[in-house]
């Protein structure tokens, strides 16, 4: 326990002092609570037990104990493996079904078609079957949805086209569970179609085989995987049957690990729990991602200037949204050819084609976010932000959502309207069920089409039904809405001193990764520092130099969109006065060099 621990200020008895001494009594900058993640005595015996019994450093002990790990299930947090956590497929309804469909269409020689979503999780989806399809020495058609002119999920026009090119199986990925009515039209002529889906579902699914861990008559622990999580399981169970048939007696059977950059990337983008088995995916997936085989995803990493082995950020902030442009002020279909391609030089050209449409997504998205933020600041005092406009680009709604719940720290809907109707996209805080509501809202009769899940939904609806609607929506979230806001607090992992937060340090935290939804990256707290340097870069984002009590062991910090905000205002103006500083920490590479940075969230004055 000696060494790096050391220099952390960790021990219960500490900790409590330091709560009650300012986090409490004076309130942060930003208003929030900081509170720390362990804050029971069984967690910090925890945490103590992996330090001594599984001799873990203090501060990773503290940071696993912080997410529910102990001595059991430590190791294979640390280390998670498909060996040890993938389940058998066949527990899922429908599955061995499918499976054995899928195969039949295969030996036969059929026409297989795939009807995917235009998004990272739909288009990764889409792609691996795709890729699995051409190692068989299959083809399969594919179909990417216009989001502008047709809108999410499966419709019969697309589906009679597919019909037409004579596909007699088509596989729905990441859309199909709500979608009765299109199927049902498109089996009475003779297509069968198999639902591959994560999202919320209706009490009556569509006449067709669905695999989806979220269908009310489903007992499954993996309702948490995304879309391409669940057609990775399809396809152990499609090979599996294949195996069983003897298919591969003459030819090699597919290596699925050598498309897990794919499930990793479209795990991290669809920002689902990172627990359990999609730990593993994506663990295991950015080592893959990492070996560059891919060409597409070489071609886009390039494209986004990444130079460095890929972690969750990476696929998350730099490689998800190039992909999404494509559906979202593109061409749909874009990031599946992407990301399926074998042709070095066309991945290029459309990774160039993908990041121009981003840069071009990033600018429609400032113009309907400021219109979105001056109508949801006079919805304050409502439970949700529910905003809408006439001619808002259905491309960005999804994200303007995303910043609208982060800002007002309350669930969010966006619509963009026209011609009297409305196309619409939610997200949603922890507790407040999001996709739940969309479905019943639905149900009731006050939209035409929507679903989701608990975290992001989509919906339809005539504008006639808006105001009935945003009083839908606030009445059934408002009771879950107020007990987030009343247990919203900023949770910190530790207390650390300036000279605590080291490289070496940030190594040990590391083996925490891969961190993301479900599992945040560590957040500090540096107690009593003073503000040495502030500088501002490009008149938004704030350079800071911290130093302790003492005016030793330099720290460098930075803050973002922070000027002409309270936060930046008190770091501008701090001058020799003490400070907490409350963030996270990350390493910072330039010119060669390695230090540690970190990244300031939120102060309070000492």
């Amino acid at each position: 326990m000696a060494g790096e621990y050391d220099s952390f200020m960790m021990n219960s008895s500490i900790s409590s002092d330091f709560t009650s001494n300012f986090l409490l009594a004076s309130p942060s900058v930003n208003g929030v609570r900081w509170l720390p993640r362990i804050d029971s005595p069984q967690g910090e015996r925890q945490a103590l037990a992996m330090m001594q019994q599984l001799g873990l450093p203090g501060a990773l002990a503290r940071v696993l104990a912080g997410r529910g790990v102990d001595v059991e299930s430590a190791e294979p947090f640390l280390n998670p493996t498909l060996k040890n956590l993938l389940p058998d497929p066949s527990h899922l309804r429908d599955m061995d079904a499918a499976a054995a469909r899928i195969a039949q269409a295969i030996v036969a020689g059929e026409t297989v078609a795939v009807f995917g979503d235009y998004d990272v999780d739909g288009a990764t989806s889409t792609a691996l079957l795709k890729r699995y399809f051409a190692a068989l020495g299959r083809d399969i058609l594919v179909y990417i949805p216009d989001r502008a002119k047709e809108g999410y999920g499966p419709n019969i026009a697309a589906f009679e086209q597919l019909k037409a090119q004579g596909a007699t199986l088509i596989l729905t990925v990441d859309c199909g569970t709500v979608a009765r009515e299109p199927i049902a039209a498109i089996v009475a002529q003779g297509v069968e179609v198999i639902v591959v889906d994560h999202h919320m579902a209706e009490p009556e699914l569509p006449s067709a085989l669905v695999v989806n861990p979220n269908r009310l008559d489903q007992d499954s622990e993996y309702g948490h995987l995304a879309a391409v999580g669940m057609v990775f399981l399809l396809l152990v169970a499609l090979s599996r049957t294949l195996r069983t048939m003897h298919f591969f007696a003459d030819k090699p059977e597919p290596n699925l690990l050598q498309w897990l950059d794919l499930v990793a990337l479209g795990t991290v983008c669809d920002v689902v729990p990172l627990k359990t088995l999609n730990r593993a995916f994506v663990a295991q997936g950015l080592k893959v991602m990492a070996q560059r085989g891919n060409a597409g995803l070489r071609a886009l990493a390039d494209v986004a200037r990444l130079d460095e082995a890929p972690n969750t950020y990476h696929a998350g902030f730099l490689i998800g949204p190039r992909i999404n442009a494509g559906g979202r002020v593109g061409a749909a279909n874009l990031g599946t050819r992407i990301l399926s391609s074998e042709d070095a030089a066309e991945c290029e050209q459309i990774a160039q084609q993908l990041d121009a449409y981003n840069a071009e997504r990033q600018a429609i998205e400032m113009s309907v976010l400021e219109a979105a933020m001056a109508q949801a600041e006079r919805q304050a005092n409502m439970p949700c932000s529910i905003v809408a406009g006439e001619g808002w680009h259905e491309g960005v709604i999804g994200i303007v959502a995303g910043r609208l719940k982060e800002a007002f720290n309350k669930p969010a809907a966006v619509i963009a309207v026209a011609s009297g109707k409305g196309k619409g996209s939610a997200r949603s805080v922890s507790g407040a069920d999001m996709g739940a509501a969309i479905t019943a809202a639905r149900i009731d009769g006050l939209l035409s089409a929507g679903g989701g899940h608990s975290m992001a939904a989509g919906f339809s609806l005539d504008m006639a039904n808006y105001d009935a609607f945003v009083a839908y929506l606030n009445a059934r979230l408002s009771a879950a809405v107020d007990a987030y806001a009343h247990e919203r607090a900023w949770l910190y992992d530790g207390l650390l001193s300036v000279r605590g937060l080291t490289l070496s340090l940030l190594d040990q935290l590391e083996r925490a990764a891969p961190f993301g939804m479900g599992n945040p990256a560590p957040k500090w707290v540096l107690s009593d520092v003073r503000v040495k340097q502030c500088s501002r870069m490009k008149d938004k984002h704030l350079r800071v130099m911290l130093s302790d009590n003492t005016g030793n062991g330099w720290l460098s910090a930075v803050t973002f969109n922070s000027v002409g905000t309270p936060l930046g205002d008190v770091l501008e103006n701090a001058g020799s006065k003490a400070l907490h500083v409350a963030g996270t920490a990350k390493r910072n590479r330039f010119n060669g060099t390695e230090s540690v940075q970190f990244m300031i969230e939120d102060v309070a004055w000492v």
